[in-house]
């Protein structure tokens, strides 16, 4: 078993391509693999790939993300939110490696007035938010050394509500009624290096600073830094079942005295200017 040796699921999506960027660079050896490599939901699959390399850290990106396919589909998005995680805690647990779970902040409900720390009780309304949230349960029951990561409006690498705007033509709805913080992929990856160097355990909220922010708050910023010729429309009410108000609160980082990532408005300017 490598020292430096960390696997990666779903690698092709926002977090994993961000990761895989950062952690060569600290000197970690990373296996990248996506559903055509390695079926999450294959239990057999997981552990031959497991035993065969061996890595310290296992972190799982692989998931059912789109809120409607999972509500279209919800034996699809337990088997892959929830028995996929599963299997990687059971792999983990195994090898005595330590189990990253990607998550999110639709395991909330929406109804708070303040931030959601990670001391709050998860009440998920939608199949993506209860489907996440078992696999949660699924982690920290079968994986010792077991980190869980939520976090809400991440954009990076692929499809996201940045790139939605800068390829919309003339105008853009935006929802005013969805309040969380814009987290860029990339200060995502950063924070989950310095707990993957560490040895604390547990849930994690990891969001940029500066928060809250509505979508339309949010579009309205992308149209100032771009300086795109758009017309940006404030709507009401949500295509779909996801909390309104889902601000998370990075308590147990400064808890642990471990870095917040930067204001959301600088990862953005920077993201942007990445792009150019």
């Amino acid at each position: 078993m490598s020292k430096n040796m960390i696997w990666i699921t779903g690698a092709d999506g926002h977090v994993g391509t961000a990761l895989h960027k950062v952690l060569p660079e600290h000197g970690y050896h990373v296996l990248c693999t996506n559903k055509e490599d390695v079926d999450v939901t294959d239990m057999d699959a997981v552990r031959l790939y497991a035993e065969m390399n061996r890595p310290t850290v296992i972190i799982n990106c692989a998931a059912l993300t789109n809120p409607s396919e999972c509500e279209a589909n919800t034996e699809e998005a337990y088997k892959v939110n929830a028995i996929g995680a599963r299997n990687l805690a059971t792999a983990a647990e195994r090898l005595g490696a330590k189990l990253v779970q990607m998550s999110t902040d639709d395991v909330f409900d929406g109804d708070s007035e303040v931030p959601y720390n990670e001391f709050d009780n998860p009440v998920p309304r939608s199949i993506y938010g209860k489907s996440k949230l078992a696999g949660e349960q699924m982690v920290s029951s079968l994986c010792t050394r077991h980190i869980i990561i939520r976090s809400s409006w991440v954009y990076g690498t692929g499809a996201d509500f940045v790139h939605e705007f800068l390829e919309a033509d003339g105008r853009i709805e935006v929802a005013s009624d969805e309040c969380a913080v814009p987290t860029s992929a990339k200060e995502l990856a950063k924070v989950i290096m310095n707990l993957i160097d560490g040895t604390n355990y547990g849930i994690f909220h990891i969001v940029c600073t500066g928060g809250p922010v509505s979508r339309y708050e949010y579009a309205v910023k992308l149209k100032e830094l771009t300086g795109k010729d758009i017309e940006v429309k404030e709507t009401a009410g949500q295509k779909h079942v996801r909390p309104v108000y889902s601000l998370l609160d990075n308590m147990m980082l400064r808890i642990c005295g471990l870095e917040e990532p930067a204001d959301w408005k600088e990862s953005l300017q920077e993201f942007l200017k990445e792009m150019r």
